[in-house]
């Protein structure tokens, strides 16, 4: 959990660029559309791969092993942290594997128009459209056509906090922006020091967490569709909309009156590793932070997780107390067989049945609307199946997730942390601008 989960989704995205080319240098595409030679053969053996490695991957071979048993199915799994060049390569030698699950939508849609994915069977189709809200529904369908349905889920824009410190100042979770800003006021006033703790260090990946901080802004102050446009570069970085929400991230980041409660100075956020900051939310050096359901893994052992308890977390909240729009990110699974087996398999792991074996287990969850939240036994994971499961919820996949690699694990990145260094707004913003390819 935690670590492992982040770093499963953003350790391999640098390697998109890469993937592409792969698969745009190669022969011509569809040869291994045939596929099913990941199975060797046996008609009951289906083999996946992905990116879910360690400890996550036992976990989810757990999920599946008595279904399987019971369908005399054998499944072979594979987990890579090589996987978007390795699968490219797989594809276009002609050995893919029957199912592989993509962490990233833009992948899953390259595959796919290049014709190595079969489209979904009727009954993944159906399972998808019954237990998945149509955001997520868009994310496995390519060109008007459905190739696959939705795995595992997160919902990122989490405020953690303190509900005992809340009450000894007297203050309430803010259910708008604008009352957000009027908390980092009030705390930074009763306490005398910064509100805020924050830490973008991360190795290879640093920078990362501020993208988090600016898609949860594009998104609740410019809107979905903005948000669309702005991922596939109609409307560019440079864009007012987008400037906006860097003003607005920047109004706490960059502000000295606000951050970093127990670290330092502004620049020290790009020194200070991104899971640091619980321990010192715990331990009251710090009030507020902004990150994913995964921090809760962090905190020192003891931590009571909880409404009631010594830490929690709300949900950052839109222009108005009724906005209900989050980013988030997950899995899709895409076939390059269309084998009976592999279809027994797909239509499985599309359904409730699979979501509630695997969030039972712990450490994960999905947005499949059969899945009861009492089997999530991290009760921030409880909250986030139920903002899943909200019809009214307005879902959109990580935007750096969707970019270019070069640009969302790219100058994205690196713009994040020239911006936290100094370096201005404008500048940054033409600078992450130049790292979208020319066409």
């Amino acid at each position: 959990m935690g670590l492992s989960q982040r770093s499963r989704r953003y350790a391999p995205i640098a390697l998109l660029g890469v993937a592409g080319i792969a698969l745009a240098g190669c022969g011509a595409p569809g040869g291994a559309a045939g596929g099913g030679s990941g199975s060797g053969g046996d008609s009951n053996t289906v083999t996946i791969y992905g990116t879910i490695v360690d400890s996550e991957a036992e976990l989810l071979q757990e999920s599946w092993a008595d279904w399987a048993e019971e369908n005399d199915i054998e499944i072979k799994y594979e987990g890579s942290q090589d996987f978007e060049t390795q699968l490219g390569t797989r594809a276009q030698g002609g050995n893919p594997p029957d199912i592989a699950i993509f962490p990233q939508p833009g992948l899953f849609a390259d595959f796919a128009k290049r014709d190595f994915l079969k489209p979904a069977p009727e009954e993944v189709e159906k399972n998808a459209n019954e237990y998945w809200t149509e955001d997520w529904v868009k994310y496995g369908t390519v060109d008007d056509t459905f190739y696959g349905a939705p795995l595992m889920a997160n919902v990122k824009g989490w405020i953690w906090y303190s509900p005992a410190k809340f009450a000894e100042w007297g203050v309430e979770v803010p259910t708008t922006l604008d009352e957000m800003t009027a908390l980092t006021d009030t705390i930074q006033a009763a306490t005398g020091t910064p509100a805020w703790c924050a830490g973008f260090e991360s190795g290879t990946a640093t920078g990362w967490p501020g993208t988090d901080w600016v898609e949860d802004y594009v998104l609740r102050q410019a809107g979905p569709d903005v948000y669309d446009q702005w991922v596939t570069n109609e409307i560019p970085f440079t864009d007012p909309q987008i400037k906006t929400a860097f003003d607005s991230v920047g109004s706490v980041l960059l502000n000295p009156a606000n951050v970093n409660a127990g670290f330092g100075d502004v620049r020290s956020i790009n020194s200070t590793a991104f899971g640091d900051v619980a321990p010192a939310l715990a331990e009251g050096s710090c009030a507020l932070t902004h990150q994913a359901s995964f921090l809760s893994g962090f905190f020192p052992e003891g931590t009571e997780i909880a409404e009631d308890g010594d830490i929690w977390a709300f949900m950052l909240p839109g222009e108005s107390a009724d906005d209900k729009a989050v980013t988030g990110a997950g899995e899709i699974v895409g076939a390059f067989s269309d084998s009976e087996a592999t279809q027994k398999v797909l239509a499985y792991l599309s359904s409730p049945e699979w979501a509630n074996s695997r969030v039972s287990l712990g450490g994960v969850t999905s947005a499949n609307n059969g899945l009861d939240p009492a089997n999530a036994k991290d009760p921030i994971l409880q909250e986030t199946i139920k903002i899943l499961q909200d019809p009214d919820t307005t879902f959109r996949f990580d935007a750096s997730d969707l970019m270019p690699g070069a640009v969302g694990a790219g100058t994205f990145w690196k713009g994040i942390v020239a911006w936290v260094n100094g370096t201005s707004t404008d500048e940054v913003l033409t600078q992450i601008e130049t790292g979208w390819p020319s066409s």
